[in-house]
């Protein structure tokens, strides 16, 4: 009856202190979980047998919380089942702009790399005469480096070396910098390499624990991963008066602060930004690794979004490449990197695909990480061939390069376009400020809340940016995720949006937006 995401709002320790309470001026999240509360309870009499309670749960996971998945998208589930039904509603249908998964907003999946990974999969399809050249010369060397020959084997723990030496040629290309493909770690998605990461930088001890820097707004991951780990979060604010760039000042700032409270050891930077939409110049990237050599810091640099810029005079720099260019002061830093097939313009989220390059490790410590990974086997060895296809795309005078082209360059596109125009529509409504969408797949208004609308929503318990989401989505069917489920400053209130729906579809969905907006304001006058 219930679906998980709204198990998941449980761990926020809710259903510890709501059961038999009134809930009439509850959050809809806190009002389902004392409702599914309520029916466990029922449905288990000998509760008090079990193991794992909410008193004996682990309480890292109970801290956790990920917005993106959160009540709002619960709620967005349910609406479709009670369409599905005949339920009426004032819309047709629900328009998820939640998450940024690509493919399930409608975009296609590259024909290249669905042949790659089809022919892996299924090699009697090499024998195909439907099948082009390159893509079965991709799927052999691929399965030649796969143990038996066959991606349904356990590949070594780092990943295939085929492609781990493809991935480095490809950093090499795009950087000028020599890559060590023994520095490569293959990983299901960016996600689980940006885990494996930050588990080595945890100190263990209670009295000093490590700090972990991370922007504000951000990805959830980073600050539900730094409570699974009981480690020590601290936020440093972006200038969004600056679109979104990272000041210097903020960064010395949040780590004086933060001194007496743990022992500073990793800083998290994402450019393209997630979920700013911000990308950083070359000279910001060069004073945060300043900053990070002078505090001695360990650099997590998240750059899934490396293909998606879209402002005129933008370019993605590496933290890598920066970095190597820096002079040999600066040549022995520790730093990893993070790359995705979720994003790009391949968007295979599904496929749980990704990378990371760790460079400047104690050689000590690199075995510790192999080691780590080792625990896990293997990333997904399907996932490992997509992200081959990634970094080793059809090249010029090969069968398949023009479709290939056509297809990346379509999505490329038309996600600029996307851009430009949510970026315009969104400041052209009353009420509503937001940044230039210059990369990634996201953009992220302020919303200038009302004094009534803040009252209104303080009477009901709910944060004033979750009430004004969870009125758009039984409003409009738009789903999209509260600011402050990213982080923002105090007093300030925000949305994410994704524009990944089709050029129509956001056109639709920003006009309805609109109105929403309109009547939301002026029921708060």
């Amino acid at each position: 009856m219930y679906s998980r995401h709204i198990v998941a709002a449980a761990g926020r320790g809710l259903i510890g202190k709501l059961g038999g309470a009134d809930c009439s001026s509850l959050p809809l999240s806190a009002v389902l979980t004392t409702q599914l509360y309520k029916s466990v309870k029922m449905s288990q009499p000998n509760r008090g047998n079990k193991v794992l309670t909410m008193d004996t749960l682990n309480p890292n996971i109970k801290v956790m919380e990920y917005a993106v998945r959160g009540p709002i998208v619960a709620r967005a589930a349910e609406i479709e089942k009670e369409l599905e039904k005949g339920v009426k509603k004032p819309f047709k249908e629900v328009i998820r702009a939640n998450i940024g998964d690509c493919h399930a907003t409608g975009q296609k999946p590259l024909t290249f790399l669905r042949q790659v990974v089809a022919l892996c999969t299924y090699p009697e399809l090499l024998n195909s005469s439907e099948f082009p050249e390159d893509a079965k010369d991709r799927a052999r060397r691929v399965l030649q480096g796969c143990k038996g020959h066959s991606i349904g084997a356990y590949s070594d723990s780092a990943g295939v070396e085929v492609i781990r030496r493809d991935i480095a040629k490809y950093i090499e290309a795009r950087d000028g910098h020599p890559c060590d493909y023994t520095n490569v770690f293959l990983s299901t998605g960016a996600s689980d390499g940006i885990k494996s990461i930050l588990k080595l930088l945890m100190t263990g001890r209670e009295s000093s624990k490590a700090g972990v820097m991370v922007p504000i707004p951000q990805y959830p991951l980073y600050t539900a991963t730094v409570a699974e780990y009981n480690a020590h979060l601290i936020p440093y604010y972006l200038n969004e008066g600056n679109n979104w760039s990272l000041d210097m000042d903020e960064l010395e700032r949040s780590i004086q602060e933060a001194r007496p409270h743990c022992v500073p050891r990793a800083l998290c930077v994402i450019n393209p930004g997630n979920p700013t939409g911000s990308v950083l110049t070359r000279q910001n990237i060069e004073n945060i690794i300043k900053f990070a050599k002078k505090e001695k810091m360990f650099i997590l640099a998240d750059e899934v979004y490396q293909h998606n810029v879209y402002a005129d005079g933008a370019a993605f720099y590496s933290f890598k490449k920066v970095l190597s260019e820096m002079g040999p002061e600066y040549a022995d830093m520790e730093l990893a990197s993070f790359m995705s097939t979720s994003k790009g313009y391949m968007g295979e989220c599904g496929m749980r695909g990704g990378y990371f390059e760790a460079i400047n490790l104690d050689p000590e410590i690199k075995l510790q990480l192999i080691k780590s990974v080792s625990a896990k086997l293997c990333p997904t060895v399907a996932g490992q061939t997509a992200m081959d296809v990634v970094v080793n795309p059809p090249q010029s005078g090969e069968p398949s390069y023009d479709l290939f082209m056509k297809e990346k360059n379509q999505v490329l596109g038309d996600l600029k376009l996307k851009a430009q125009m949510t970026t315009a529509t969104l400041n052209s409504i009353e009420g509503i400020s937001c940044n230039e969408v210059a990369g990634a797949m996201y953009a992220f208004p302020q919303i200038h809340m009302p004094e009534k609308a803040l009252k209104a929503a303080e009477s009901k318990g709910m944060k004033a940016d979750a009430m004004y989401c969870y009125r758009l989505l039984e409003e409009t069917g738009i789903c999209v995720v509260p600011g402050s489920g990213f982080g923002q400053k105090a007093g300030t209130y925000h949305l994410r949006m994704t524009i990944l729906p089709t050029v129509e579809q956001l056109k639709s969905l920003l006009e309805h937006f609109k109105e929403f907006h309109v009547r939301f304001m002026n029921e708060y006058k």
